[in-house]
């Protein structure tokens, strides 16, 4: 089976029913709107804060767009970059390119214009498509992007120097074109995150996204009652992959283009999302808004949110137990994964393991696992070592690139470069990524558990660890801590607090300032060292 099968299945099975809503927080001009008041709105006023599409509708846009693709010549293998902020066309785009026989491209919307010529052209894409927040970044670069033969804008105002896509799928049959596609058939190129530096282009074939959309519903009990809100982007392994879940057992799910606290729990209240997927500072946002007074639960609607997950990055102890302290009744669970391996799922704690919480948990369904040391032979329990996956959803290969290929895959093995070790019932601790390690006066010291520390403390929003250069030790250890809105907490707290931890963990070095995360809530390890280690951008990518 390939994954468009899916969503045939629901057009055909589900036509009339919902598959997707879009949901736009008041901004702008409408910023004195309020979440009260938009409950109040009836009618086509409320069509410029949310709009949706069946099933059918969803498999006839992603046909129409297939049909437009092959009518340029596309042909099976070729490559179509997306470059859109999350909205309605992007799945149905996305399933169009599948439908073609050609490979998805999607692109971080925080990519510079350089950037997105780097990465059209890492994965010989020949056509893009893009919508209105890219138009300058596109058109100074569109000159430069020597393989694109199309350009498609999705939008009003569509530029000069592309064609418009809103325009050309109305003429494109509904018809799903006749292209045999298998699951050995490539079907995506996803980039590593680039917390590391240059994008890696990942390629996985149609066996990789099926698998992907089975452990998401082996893991979550996905049916067709469920509502899943999406807040991360979709152009991210993670989001996508989780709304697999959606898509296996034909249910809705809810697109939310904001992250704030009171728009994350109004939409699950008007909603009735019943599965939300967090980013931890997105988790540590809503609960302290609760504190504080400006969320009170009691005016929502919130007795059918089943299960809140995360994933993306460690996930601190302190923080399910404050969220358990507000939502007793509901389930909990974390998930991990790369972009090399689809995604969240190949080990996740799974619902009935709350106990566990601070493990990432055990293999996910139909993987392995391994921690191995640094001759790839398998460490003692209780060690310390690297993390490897094996199963269905681990990547062809980094594309055009055998030496990096070679690097992390052995004989089906994926070596994460996450340090990890397994406590004496199986369950999987990440202790860091390996290359953010810091080795002082000969100590391995590991961020992630100094983080995780730190966060514990109540005037503590969120914290990064990194090494400082030092004659003497090598790397001394620096603790970027961001405050929360408020806290008074000085230097000296800080050092006073920290004496819980053995001496040579302590932070040598404390900075008061914001902690920077990309979109999927990795912390920018290169970008801080860069700031507080003055490593130029070909060091820091040397070290990483």
């Amino acid at each position: 089976m390939v994954i468009t099968e899916l969503l045939e299945r629901n057009a055909e099975q589900y036509p009339n029913d919902v598959a997707l809503v879009e949901v736009n927080p008041p901004s702008g001009e409408e910023h004195h709107i309020t979440w009260r008041d938009y409950s109040l709105i009836e009618g086509s006023n409320k069509d410029a804060f949310r709009s949706e599409i069946t099933w059918k509708e969803f498999d006839r846009k992603a046909n129409r767009f297939a049909n437009l693709l092959l009518s340029r010549g596309i042909k099976k293998g070729d490559k179509v970059a997306i470059l859109l902020m999350n909205c309605l066309e992007w799945l149905p785009i996305y399933f169009g390119i599948l439908k073609a026989g050609a490979l998805a491209v999607p692109l971080n919307y925080r990519y510079t214009a350089d950037e997105i010529k780097y990465c059209v052209g890492l994965a010989e894409a020949d056509v893009l498509i893009f919508g209105p927040e890219f138009t300058g970044r596109v058109e100074s670069i569109c000159n430069r992007l020597k393989n694109v033969q199309c350009t498609f804008y999705v939008g009003d105002d569509c530029p000069t120097f592309a064609e418009s896509y809103d325009k050309l799928v109305t003429y494109c049959s509904t018809h799903a074109p006749k292209v045999e596609l298998c699951e050995d058939d490539e079907a995506a190129i996803y980039f590593s995150s680039g917390t590391t530096g240059f994008p890696k282009a990942i390629v996985h074939a149609h066996r990789s996204l099926i698998h992907a959309c089975r452990v998401e519903q082996n893991h979550h009990g996905q049916t067709k009652d469920d509502v899943f809100l999406c807040i991360p982007p979709l152009y991210h392994t993670g989001a996508k992959m989780h709304w697999f879940g959606s898509l296996i057992s034909g249910g809705k799910a809810v697109l939310l283009k904001g992250i704030k606290p009171e728009w994350i729990i109004r939409t699950v209240s008007e909603e009735r999302c019943t599965i939300v997927w967090l980013l931890v500072p997105w988790a540590q946002d809503i609960l302290d808004a609760i504190d504080r007074g400006e969320i009170k639960l009691e005016e929502y609607h919130l007795s059918q949110w089943r299960l809140m997950h995360i994933g993306a990055q460690p996930v601190p102890p302190s923080l399910i137990k404050r969220w358990q302290k507000y939502f007793p009744n509901q389930k909990y669970d974390t998930n991990y994964g790369l972009s090399e391996s689809i995604g969240p799922g190949c080990v996740h704690l799974g619902v009935d393991n709350i106990h566990k919480v601070g493990a990432i948990g055990k293999a996910g369904f139909g993987w392995q696992t391994r921690i191995v040391d640094e001759n790839r032979n398998d460490v003692k329990p209780g060690e310390v070592g690297e993390l490897a996956v094996k199963g269905p959803g681990v990547m062809n290969c980094y594309f055009n690139d055998e030496k990096a290929t070679a690097e992390v895959l052995e004989d089906g093995w994926l070596f994460t470069g996450d340090m990890a070790r397994e406590d004496e019932d199986g369950f999987i601790y990440l202790v860091d990524r390996k290359k953010d390690v810091i080795i002082s006066g000969g100590e391995n010291i590991y961020p992630v558990q100094i983080e995780d520390f730190l966060r514990s403390n109540e005037a503590v929003k969120d914290a990064a660890v990194i090494g400082l250069p030092d004659k003497r030790l090598g790397e001394i250890t620096a603790a970027i801590i961001e405050l929360k809105e408020g806290a008074n907490t000085t230097e000296e707290d800080i050092n006073d607090f920290c004496t819980e931890l053995p001496r040579y963990k302590r932070p040598r070095k404390i900075i008061f300032a914001d902690v920077p995360r990309n979109p999927t809530g990795k912390i920018e390890k290169p970008k801080l060292r860069q700031i507080y280690c003055g490593e130029s951008l070909v060091e820091s990518q040397i070290k990483s």
